[in-house]
């Protein structure tokens, strides 16, 4: 019996062995089968994915490549544009040097010009000191020969004389010797002094010849253009919408804007216009300037405003530096302190009379180099002395005292020499001159501000004056015309060669001169030329 349960048992085994094994057959290959599906799909998975993100990259790729042109061309318009405005900036400055050069040229032509003047007159100089001395010559041989021929004479009836003479007289030969030596030396003393006052006439006249005729060519040589401007400026408003918003809220905007200009704002009636009112002329052009760039902006308002000047201030400041190595440049004075340049820029807005002082103290610097030359000094220093005179013009506003004292006392702390010194300071004759280039700073600023059209003139006063000084000379009795020249410093007049001889000329000059003196103020001095012309006009048939 229990061999039959084993066996049974045994069977019910193998049959779920059998079974199991059956499952496990089916089971493999199911799970195989799956297997292969899902690995197909996975596989069809993946390869889709690996296409997709092939397909990315490639898209990604040209999206970057692009990009990358796009950057480089960018780059490469960039490059193109800093070398184009760095070759027009080498231009620019390749002007500027050319325009330089050319000033610089032209002023060694005048140079040239003035050097082989000087040596004509040299020359000729040379010439008539030559006939002179040929005439000196001659004549003192005839002297010697006089005073040869003289004393053979008094030889041969010095002594019939002698004894006619000490009979007739009753004199003993000492008293006779003594009286003729008395006689002898106050006739030496009267000849000599009529010698001494002809000599001195001559010289007179050679020293006021010889000055007018620097002063004159000095005058001729350089006669610069100079701007009047006034201590008001005149800003144009578009339209009245706008003139309330420079007043701003309360005025507000008015307020702030003075504040930071230091200046008056006038604001009237008048259409169009506002007034910018101010005595330092800096500020002056500080508060327009930056008025005008508040009204082409739009934006006003007081933090606006208190941009806006400070950036004009700080262009303003450039500037002037600017202005002053320039005018530096003019005069060819290398090597002045920094801060004389920006001082002397300073002058471009301050004017005396209407007249611009730094054109002015250009002006000045040529005419002391002028004088200086003709009298055998020092060109370049009586240059510098002249263009530095009046730097203390543009600090007087900040320092007590006079100008000339000022401009000193700040060039000696900035190193210039003794000579220039003197000259600034000394000018006005506030200091003796201790130096030759003082009195010639002292010319070279009274010819510049005399000469006619330096100062201040209304156009309607200047041309009465002309009309004036051509009455005066054809009021004369034989003048057919007179015409006022050199911007009224000379009248030619033209005289009736039938009715007037050469000697009335000088007389007729010499009324004209005199009536002018009398009748007209003028500044300077006016030269009076009468031209008398005889012409024959003949026809050959």
């Amino acid at each position: 019996m229990s061999t039959i349960l084993v066996l049974a048992a045994f069977a019910v085994d193998a049959t779920s062995l059998a079974s199991l094994v059956l499952g496990a057959v089916v089971g493999g290959a199911g799970w195989f089968f799956i297997s292969r599906v899902m690995g197909k799909n996975v596989l069809s998975e993946a390869k889709r994915q690996a296409d997709d993100a092939l397909k990315n990259a490639q898209h990604h790729g040209d999206m970057l490549r692009k990009q990358l042109e796009l950057d480089t061309r960018n780059e490469v318009a960039q490059r193109r544009e800093e070398f184009e405005r760095e070759i027009n900036e080498a231009r620019n400055e390749s002007k500027e040097a050319e325009r330089r050069l050319t000033k610089r040229e032209d002023g060694l032509d005048r140079k040239l010009d003035v050097l082989t003047t000087k040596e004509k007159y040299l020359d000729d100089r040379e010439d008539q000191l030559g006939g002179r001395e040929k005439k000196a010559a001659a004549k003192e041989a005839d002297l010697d020969q006089l005073i040869l021929t003289h004393k053979t004479n008094l030889r041969d009836a010095g002594e019939q004389q002698k004894n006619e003479l000490l009979r007739i007289a009753n004199l003993s030969p000492e008293d006779a010797r003594r009286e003729a030596m008395h006689a002898l030396e106050q006739e030496s003393q009267q000849e000599a002094g009529q010698l001494i006052q002809r000599k001195r006439e001559q010289a007179e006249e050679e020293c006021r010849e010889n000055a007018q005729r620097i002063t004159l060519q000095a005058i001729q040589r350089f006669a610069s253009e100079h701007t009047a401007t006034n201590t008001t400026s005149a800003i144009a408003i578009p339209s009245d919408d706008m003139k309330g918003r420079v007043i701003g809220r309360e005025g507000r905007n008015i307020r702030a804007f003075e504040k930071a200009t230091g200046v008056d704002v006038i604001v009237d009636d008048t259409p169009g216009v506002v007034v910018v009112s101010c005595f330092d002329p800096i500020r002056r052009v500080v508060a327009s300037e930056s008025l005008q760039m508040l009204l082409d902006d739009g934006r006003i308002h007081p933090t606006r405003i208190e941009e806006v000047v400070e950036q004009m201030h700080k262009e303003v400041e450039e500037r002037l530096v600017k202005f002053g190595k320039e005018a530096a440049i003019e005069v060819n004075l290398p090597g002045l302190h920094p801060r004389i340049n920006e001082t002397m820029g300073r002058l471009q807005y301050r004017t005396s009379y209407g007249q611009n002082i730094l054109r002015h103290s250009v002006e000045v610097a040529f005419l002391c180099q002028v004088i200086a030359d003709e009298l055998g000094l020092d060109g370049q220093m009586a240059r510098r002395c002249g263009y530095l005179h009046d730097i203390g013009k543009a600090l007087d506003h900040e320092v007590e005292g006079g100008h000339p004292a000022i401009g000193a006392e700040f060039c000696k702390r900035l190193g210039e020499g003794e000579e220039v010194l003197n000259a600034i300071a000394g000018h006005h004759n506030d200091i003796p001159s201790t130096s030759p280039y003082t009195p010639i700073v002292m010319a070279a600023d009274a010819i510049s501000g005399a000469r006619p059209g330096a100062r201040r003139e209304t156009l309607e006063k200047y041309i009465k004056r002309l009309e004036q000084l051509e009455a005066i000379a054809t009021d004369l009795d034989g003048v057919q015309a007179a015409y006022a020249i050199q911007a009224g410093r000379e009248v030619r007049v033209i005289v009736d060669p039938d009715s007037v001889d050469d000697t009335n000329c000088s007389y007729i000059a010499r009324n004209i001169a005199k009536r002018v003196s009398e009748e007209m103020t003028f500044p300077g001095e006016i030269k009076v030329t009468v031209l008398r012309e005889m012409r024959t006009i003949e026809y050959a048939h």
